[in-house]
């Protein structure tokens, strides 16, 4: 049996609703779960929502609403992206939930038994937006003057009690970790974290006074604990602790944290000190993907280029989408999208290459073997397609998506694709067809079997549109896992059942250019 698999997204911020790197971060946890699932692995897939904090807080009272009814409220939203794009997880956490109050109180009387928490005062600048501490040294200064944290949100000077946990101490435990190989990846992020630690680190603020939306401090109930301390508990929450459970034995710790490149240091930094106070094993690996960028730009209420995900999957598909946030951009980077850009690549690369593929083929073989399948003896020529085949598909894909590296794996799922189409070019079965039927008939069943591979080898990216063509092509599910690529027997199976290939439904139509006065 493989080691179970637990991965984790950042649970999202609901003082608005979803945009594209919500759904961008979303969707390639779920990619990543799906090929965990297809690799024979026990996944465990955790995403939600962060309710707490005073952004929240002041957000509700905008608006007229209590904390709660806002958090309800936006909480659907997410859980509604989440469900139209198809993520597979197995547990929505909401921090507001009883289960991760006590998760939360719990890890707070580890580290004060640890004796790491003491009570002082708070002087300095907190980024409401940021839910984050700075010190004087990390400011720039905005146009009139305004002090504003290093992501450019504005600061405000707070003074109040507040528990603080005693982060200097573990400096140099930190440090080792972050050396360590693997633990935060890309190297770019890891190279930050360990010049912000070699800079020396200073002892947190973990609990407010000025606001009581939040999870109540154990024996100090005028205060609640710092969003952060909360927040990041949900990821222990979901696996049942402080309870020893099955779950907590089985899934903890965590195979992989990803996060957007802005929250590195809570998930590198903080969590793994309150894991070391609290005696918790360390996340086996945090990744701090980039930001999707529009056409080029962060998107912004003030510029009017904020995207709303749920329009993107309606407009082009959720498939579609998908395998464009994974295929245009090398993870781990800033990338950029535009509508133009989606049609661009999914016909291309969907529509043309493998959707035209797959209907010819299968039409070809509906019309001219009468949709029978039957066993065929290879050619030199056939033999070498399945293998270019299977290499890409049972090992080249595989290796990629294990480093998290989509793109590269998709380019070579598409090479083998090129491969195909350039043998129906040259084999040219409409041709066979008056001067050798039988070579036809070989031809066209390589390339049935060549589609099966290709379709297993792609779920992750697109799961819908995958399993339509394995249905097509009678592969039933307990056959669509990466170990199937190497069974044999399958296609005798197959032929035995006395299965019948149908005119296909097209897998990948094209999709429309969008008008050039909705792109502007």
């Amino acid at each position: 049996m493989s080691e179970p698999y637990y991965i984790t997204t950042a649970i999202s911020y609901p003082n608005g609703p979803p945009h594209i790197g919500h759904a961008y971060e979303a969707i390639a946890a779920d990619v990543i779960a799906r090929f965990q699932r297809l690799q024979g692995r026990e996944v465990r897939f955790q995403t939600g929502t962060d309710e707490h904090g005073l952004k929240m807080a002041r957000k509700a009272e905008e608006q007229g609403m209590t904390a709660r009814e806002l958090a309800d409220e936006m909480a659907g939203y997410f859980q509604d992206m989440c469900a139209a794009l198809n993520i597979s997880h197995d547990r929505f956490i909401r921090t507001v939930e009883d289960d991760h109050h006590r998760a939360s109180q719990a890890i707070w009387q580890a580290m004060e038994a640890k004796g790491d928490l003491y009570l002082d005062r708070y002087e300095g600048w907190y980024s409401v937006r940021d839910e984050a501490y700075y010190d004087e040294s990390e400011l720039g200064e905005g146009e009139g003057g305004d002090k504003l944290s290093p992501q450019g949100t504005p600061v405000e000077w707070t003074v109040e009690e507040s528990w603080f946990f005693r982060l200097s101490k573990y400096q140099e435990p930190l440090l080792e970790l972050l050396k360590s190989d693997g633990f935060l990846r890309p190297e770019s992020r890891r190279n930050e974290m360990i010049a912000f630690v070699e800079g020396g680190l200073r002892d947190l603020s973990v609990s407010r006074t000025s606001f009581d939306w939040g999870v109540k401090v154990p024996g100090s109930d005028n205060h609640v604990m710092y969003v952060w301390v909360d927040a990041l508990t949900n990821y222990l929450t979901g696996l049942g602790y402080p309870e020893q459970t099955e779950d907590m034995a089985k899934f903890w710790p965590a195979n992989l944290h990803l996060i957007g490149k802005d929250i590195v240091r809570f998930h590198t930094i903080y969590w793994p000190a309150f894991l070391m106070s609290a005696d918790l094993p360390m996340p086996k690996q945090v990744f701090g993907h980039g930001f999707l960028l529009n056409r080029g730009q962060k998107e912004s209420k003030s510029l009017g280029n904020v995207t709303d995900p749920l329009e993107l999957a309606e407009k082009f598909g959720i498939d579609p989408l998908r395998y464009f946030l994974m295929r245009e951009v090398a993870f781990g980077q800033d990338g950029s999208y535009s509508p133009e850009a989606i049609v661009t690549r999914a016909n291309a690369e969907l529509a043309n290459s493998f959707g035209n593929l797959a209907q010819r083929t299968l039409s070809m073989i509906a019309k001219n073997l009468d949709g029978k399948l039957e066993l065929f003896e290879s050619a030199e020529q056939d033999k070498a397609l399945l293998a270019q085949v299977h290499e890409a598909c049972a090992v080249d894909l595989p290796r990629e998506f294990e480093n998290l590296s989509f793109s590269t794996g998709i380019e070579a799922w598409l090479r083998a694709i090129y491969a195909c189409n350039q043998y129906v070019d040259e084999q040219a079965p409409w041709t066979l067809k008056k001067t050798d039927p039988e070579r036809m008939k070989v031809v066209l069943l390589t390339l049935f079997v060549a589609l099966r591979d290709l379709g297993i080898a792609i779920q992750p990216i697109v799961p819908e549109r995958a399993s339509a063509l394995l249905d097509q092509l009678g592969v039933f599910e307990d056959e669509r896992d990466y170990a199937a690529l190497d069974d044999k027997e399958w296609y005798h199976r197959l032929v035995g059942s006395g299965f019948n290939v149908a005119k296909p439904t097209p897998v990948f139509p094209r999709l429309e250019m969008p008008e050039t006065d909705e792109a502007a």
